[in-house]
């Protein structure tokens, strides 16, 4: 699962001895604190982001490790030309209750660096956005894999906003700058391992509005599988399965459409053999009728 999350960086400037230190060991020769520029990320925190996703807590002090070392990019483009920086410290910290890994990278003064350093310093390149593999994806309401508990991200469920929980850092990729980031401090996008999204290839081909057109019939089929499972659910109280609500919805909504169809209809016939239509006016006259316990 690739993770990519937004936040920003803060220009520093001259490397302390330690810092120096740490830089020439991933150095091949020996810089001085002249020769090179260093600043700090914020890369990314335990929050819920705009997918409905954030880290576990504890998974940031291991993928902090992870990200030592690493390339700084632009646009997520994986080319030598595109490397401009590279991190060579992490540290987790907590601030008001949000637990995030600062990162702190170097760049080489010169050429198209000095470019890069000025825009940093004017506030100008700022966003920053990381790229790493995380092993889980746990539902937040029932603590499952998500994906297969039926649960939504995005979705209240006795009032408990369902996100999807980052576990067990893989590896980390890179950082990158990017022009807008995708969340408020810390943004995202994700997809399974290094495969690129249906959204991502239709802004690069031009496919905008063939991918507006799917993403509308997605959201209508989501809508209709839900009306579904809400309808099999019903059905399954009404004819007294012995099961509670939550424990029906998680094993209905593990189904798919063309299994809720099927099912649905048994359900239907079943109900209706359990509780027959009956009509409250027969069709008897006179004296009978008074006696049937309606009147009219």
């Amino acid at each position: 699962m690739e993770v990519k999350k937004e936040a920003a960086a803060v220009g520093i400037g001259v490397p302390t001895a330690a810092q120096l230190e740490k830089i020439n060991a991933l150095a091949k020769g020996s810089l001085t604190g002249e020769q090179v520029y260093v600043f700090s990320v914020r890369l990314c925190d335990d929050q819920v982001d705009r997918d409905f996703e954030r880290f576990d807590g504890e998974a940031l002090t291991e993928l902090a490790k992870l990200f030592v070392g690493r390339s700084g990019v632009v646009d997520h483009k994986w080319s030598a030309e595109r490397q401009l920086a590279r991190i060579f410290d992490t540290e987790v910290l907590e601030e008001n209750g949000v637990r995030f890994i600062k990162a702190w990278a170097y760049i080489r003064r010169g050429g198209a660096g000095d470019e890069w350093i000025a825009d940093i310093e004017a506030g100008i390149k700022k966003e920053v956005s990381v790229g790493c593999s995380m092993g889980r994806s746990v539902c937040s309401i029932c603590g499952g894999e998500y994906g297969s508990c039926g649960h939504r991200k995005g979705e209240y469920y006795e009032g408990e906003l369902c996100c999807a929980i980052l576990r067990e850092p893989v590896d980390a990729y890179e950082f990158s700058f990017v022009a807008v980031p995708a969340q408020r401090d810390a943004g995202v996008l994700k997809g399974m391992g290094r495969r690129v999204s249906l959204k991502e290839l239709a802004e690069e081909f031009g496919a905008q509005e063939e991918y507006r057109g799917l993403w509308k019939l997605s959201r209508l089929g989501q809508q209709y599988q839900k009306q579904l499972s809400d309808e099999v659910v019903r059905l399954c109280l009404m004819l007294g399965l012995k099961l509670e609500e939550p424990v029906l919805r998680c094993a209905v909504e593990k189904l798919a459409g063309s299994d809720l169809v099927p099912l649905r209809d048994a359900l239907r016939e079943r109900a209706a053999e359990k509780y027959p239509v009956q009509l409250q006016l027969g069709t008897v006259r006179g004296e009978e009728a008074l006696e049937s316990g309606y009147l009219i």
